[in-house]
């Protein structure tokens, strides 16, 4: 007789759902493994195009995220004082009719009178729409507090940025260097792509203060001084401008480069395009001996040289402009050694480096294609070195004109979306102009005339009152003192409500948004407001409602929880409309749908906003009627329509094989699920490369529905908004800004990138404080996300506390060994640390990880976890106003032209701290938990207890 069969194959699970992941904001596609309805294990779904099966550790984690005990299980209201946490359970038609009792008189009487502001939200084209249709300005996402210097620059500069609008040619580029990356963010495509650029020996240069990550593996370190990036990267425009290393092709044909500036310092159009009588921006024409406009097929550009214009004034081209500026010694590689601490020969060689790669070993593929001008190409051209940039140059007060400078370095190289460049992920790129400007004048009953958020065009579209000055929105986007502000400025919105600055507010309303902890300037202020009351005994701030799955920090400041479901338990729509999934020669988008129920009574947070939005008879949310138009967030995702045919979703429209434009079609969210969670449209051969100038990705991308007409983007080298700005601070242009802000903006809203000393250095400097020479900066570990990550059982086995890492040398100066406790101060306060040696970080900069420490008792963590007495955060030490400097003017610690947080800007002191006791400080009262229990770090184990 033969041997038994013996089926030795994997039995793990019973059943594979594929979703989408929320770990991160990498969104990667995911293979949950279920049996008897709970979760065995979470993998990499391999047919995905953001992941193809790679997964972090983040990813892989997700069963604890759901499983946590932090989560919340019930709707709550505060019945004790404002964060002592005491709540009572509440149904939920209770939690809905009070929350419509607080939000209907405030939109009946003065809608900007409810602050709507949301965290780590992946579905702002809902909740932004809502902010809309409820008619209040006062909308905005985490990321005025995170990266919109880098979105802003970058949509701003040539119609795109990094991460989710942009990549590097991971197959072609030779030369790759990446700017302030930390290892969260897109970390599993780039971990993808370095992989790829190693397989062909591509050169990886890392610029960062610290050494980790990304940056330890590759072959150059630049440890640079925190915001002096820009500095460096002009010092580098400037060898390539010396040395004539330029691809003056490019600029003549995709930049503003030949574009002619009015020279004339008297009048009210100085620093502004000349133009034709239909708007047109003029060029000189060297082939018709005169002017033409830019849009002339066949033109021969000149870059140089004055020009006559037909009324007499004088004009000059762009590029004569940035010749000249970047020529001067304050660019010189010399000049910029000393403070970015990166040698003037480094500079030098990095500039050969890059010049010998784009020009040397040029790309070209045989691939004929047709420019927006309809001029016939044979071949494209391409310059084999990309960049890659992220929130380390971001969030600097000068962070916007960093990222600009970074983006010039690119356009003179002429690697924008070239083989082997940096390339555009569909729906970008999009012009400022094709962006929508920000709408404002709430009134009552009535829905705003546009988006809350936009990108202005000059001092005509800020959200200012009638007297020119007084800003609209709380947060004080699009005012004077942030006119660029496309993200808002959500570090502001608590500060300013308390203050009464421009007014007083009746509701904030929170989604996922950590502010009384992880998300906040000045975390022991920011408390302090959220608790503050008035003479008459009642709160600043009178009605606060927040919604989170999990027991964070902010919960207990709250007067209402609405509570949220993970994310194996909702619908979520990764859209084109919002943060899209695509790569470079892909369009895509996803969703996330119900592998689990609940087991506790929770809703997903976009289905309860729908709710309220027909509780309150907001338009769109009802019908004539005045019945609800939508069930839930998935009968929204399928049946609404932003413009007819356009939808929240691209994939599977009217009988499922439309793609793009489309009617709603009912069985769409099944074909989701069918394909594993996504949908895909690959771009036609032609239109991968140039997607800015190819006529056949703009009309790919009209029909894609993208856009309703073709968007070409000529690349903005010299940024006119900035001139508008600079007029109006000049008294050429009307509305006016104030007196105290008309120096700010002669100083840093030059047109041409420039680079300035961030500003609460620089203002310490001024004042003679002297006694903050060092850096302070934070990054996000690989293993963890936000708040998110440190409460997860698997994922605190890796980090449950963090060190301030103090660079060798100083630890030798100071007499410091890792485990030492100290002082570390600001100008705003002092926190107790532990320390650990690093000789891998800049030598003025002590660093250390973010989001790891944890309030006592937060997050269903026992009062004696490891995040609570020996983590931190560093945001103790940072205000969200700068230091005073006796003007009696409340300045926020940021980017003077977007309002971008200026986190990294921190000064701060070291000094040796008593050992007892072995206790981080500052200490605040154990918060009470409202929800589960504390659970040791492997409590559980595959969604299981052992």
């Amino acid at each position: 007789m033969g041997q038994p069969q013996i089926d030795l194959s994997p039995k793990v699970s019973d059943e594979v759902r594929q979703t989408t992941c929320y770990m991160c904001a990498c969104r990667c596609g995911i293979n949950v493994h279920l049996r008897d309805g709970r979760i065995r294990y979470i993998e990499g779904n391999r047919d995905h195009p953001v992941n193809r099966g790679v997964l972090c550790a983040k990813g892989s984690a997700g069963i604890m995220q759901h499983y946590s005990p932090a989560r919340l299980s019930k709707p709550l209201m505060r019945v004790g004082e404002r964060g002592a946490g005491e709540f009572r359970e509440i149904e939920w038609d209770e939690a809905l009719a009070l929350a419509t009792d607080w939000l209907r008189p405030i939109r009946e009487r003065d809608p900007k009178k409810l602050a709507f502001f949301t965290g780590r939200d992946q579905s702002q084209a809902l909740t932004g729409w809502w902010a809309q249709q409820f008619g209040t300005p006062n909308f905005a996402a985490h990321g005025g507090f995170c990266s919109v210097n880098m979105a802003t620059a970058g949509i701003y500069t040539f119609g795109g940025s990094f991460w989710e609008f942009g990549e590097p040619d991971w197959e072609r580029a030779r030369y790759l260097m990446i700017f302030g990356v930390a290892e969260d963010h897109d970390s599993n495509p780039i971990k993808i792509g370095l992989s790829k650029l190693r397989a062909h020996g591509a050169k990886i240069v890392g610029v960062n203060p610290v050494r980790t990550g990304y940056n330890a593996i590759a072959d150059e370190w630049i440890g640079i001084t925190p915001g002096t990036d820009g500095l460096f990267v002009l010092a580098i425009v400037h060898e390539l401008l010396r040395t004539g290393r330029i691809d003056r092709d490019y600029l003549a044909r995709y930049t503003n480069a030949a574009w002619l500036v009015i020279q004339d310092p008297d009048g009210t159009e100085d620093g502004l395009f000349a133009r034709d009588a239909e708007g047109v921006p003029l060029v000189f024409d060297e082939a018709a001996g005169g002017l033409a406009p830019h849009k002339s097929a066949g033109a021969k550009v000149r870059l140089e040289g004055e020009v006559a214009l037909p009324d007499g004034r004088r004009a000059v081209p762009v590029f004569a402009l940035l010749s000249a500026k970047y020529a001067a010694p304050d660019y010189a590689p010399e000049r910029a050694a000393e403070p970015t601490g990166v040698p003037a020969a480094t500079i030098r060689r990095i500039a050969e480096e890059l010049a010998r790669t784009a020009f040397e070993e040029e790309i070209v593929l045989a691939r004929p294609w047709t420019d927006w001008k309809g001029e016939r190409h044979e071949t494209m051209i391409g310059r084999p070195v990309a960049f890659h940039a992220m929130r380390g140059i971001s969030a600097h007060s000068n962070g916007f004109q960093t990222c600009r400078s970074l983006h010039l370095l690119q356009i003179l190289l002429g690697s924008i979306d070239c083989p082997g460049g940096f390339r555009f992920q569909p729906p970008y790129p999009k012009p400022a102009e094709a962006h929508p400007r920000p709408a404002g004048n709430a009134k009552p009953n009535t829905p705003l005339a546009g988006s809350p958020l936009g990108y202005p065009l000059g001092p005509e579209h800020l959200l200012l009152e009638a007297d020119g000055v007084t800003p609209q929105r709380i947060d004080k986007a699009y005012s004077w003192e942030a006119p660029l502000s496309a993200h808002g400025l959500m570090q502001m919105v608590i500060a300013n409500a308390a203050a009464g600055d421009p007014y007083e507010i009746d509701v904030l309303f929170l989604y996922m948004a950590n502010m009384a902890w992880n998300s906040s300037m000045n975390t022991a202020g920011t408390m302090a407001m959220l608790t503050a009351k008035r003479p008459d005994g009642e709160y600043v701030i009178p009605k606060i409602i927040y919604s989170d799955a999990y027991a964070s920090e902010m919960v207990a400041y709250a007067d209402l929880i609405l509570p949220d479901t993970t994310y194996l338990e909702r619908h979520d729509c990764i859209s084109l409309l919002d943060r899209p999934i695509s790569d470079a020669d892909v369009a895509a988008d996803a969703i996330r749908w119900p592998v689990l129920q609940p087991d506790r009574d929770v809703r997903g947070f976009q289905s309860v906003l729908i709710d309220l939005g027909a509780r309150l008879g907001l338009p769109g949310f009802v019908d004539a009627d005045g019945k609800a138009k939508y069930r839930d967030y998935a009968d929204y995702i399928v049946n609404h329509e932003r413009k007819p045919g356009i939808g929240p979703l691209a994939g599977f429209r009217g009988n499922g094989s439309d793609a793009g434009r489309g009617s709603p079609n009912p069985s769409q969210l099944d074909r989701y699920v069918e394909n594993g969670g996504f949908w895909t449209a690959h771009i036609p051969d032609e239109a991968l490369y140039f997607k800015h100038a190819n006529a056949a990705y703009q009309d790919w991308a009209v029909g894609m529905g993208l856009y309703d007409s073709p968007q070409p983007v000529v690349f903005q080298l010299y940024l006119e908004p900035l001139a508008k700005f600079r007029l109006a601070a000049r008294g050429k242009s009307s509305p006016q800004p104030p007196d105290h802000i008309r120096p700010v903006i002669e100083r840093c809203f030059d047109p041409l990138p420039t680079w300035y000393p961030p500003f609460e250095g620089d203002r310490l400097d001024q004042r003679g404080e002297t006694g903050f020479p060092f850096h302070a900066i934070t990054q996000r570990p690989m293993a963890m996300y936000h708040s998110w990550g440190s409460q997860n059982a698997w994922l605190r086995q890796i980090h449950a506390r963090n060190a301030l890492y103090v660079p060798g040398a100083l630890c030798d100066e100071l007499g410091l060994a890792t485990g030492d406790w100290v002082w570390l101060s600001s100008h705003h306060a002092r926190i107790k640390v532990q320390i650990a040696r690093m000789d891998a970080t800049n030598g003025k900069t002590v660093w250390t990880w973010n989001a790891i420490g944890k309030r006592s008792g937060a997050w269903g963590l026992s009062p004696d976890a490891p995040e609570a007495e020996k983590g931190f955060l560093v945001n103790h030490l940072i205000r969200e106003l700068l230091p005073e400097q006796g003007d009696g003017l409340r300045w926020a610690n940021a980017d003077p032209i977007t309002g971008q947080a200026a986190w990294f800007d921190l000064r701060v002191n070291i000094e040796t701290a008593e050992a007892e006791p072995a206790a981080t400080e500052p200490r605040f009262a154990v918060q009470r938990r409202v929800a589960g229990q504390p659970a040791s770090p492997a409590q559980l184990r595959y969604g299981q207890e052992w």
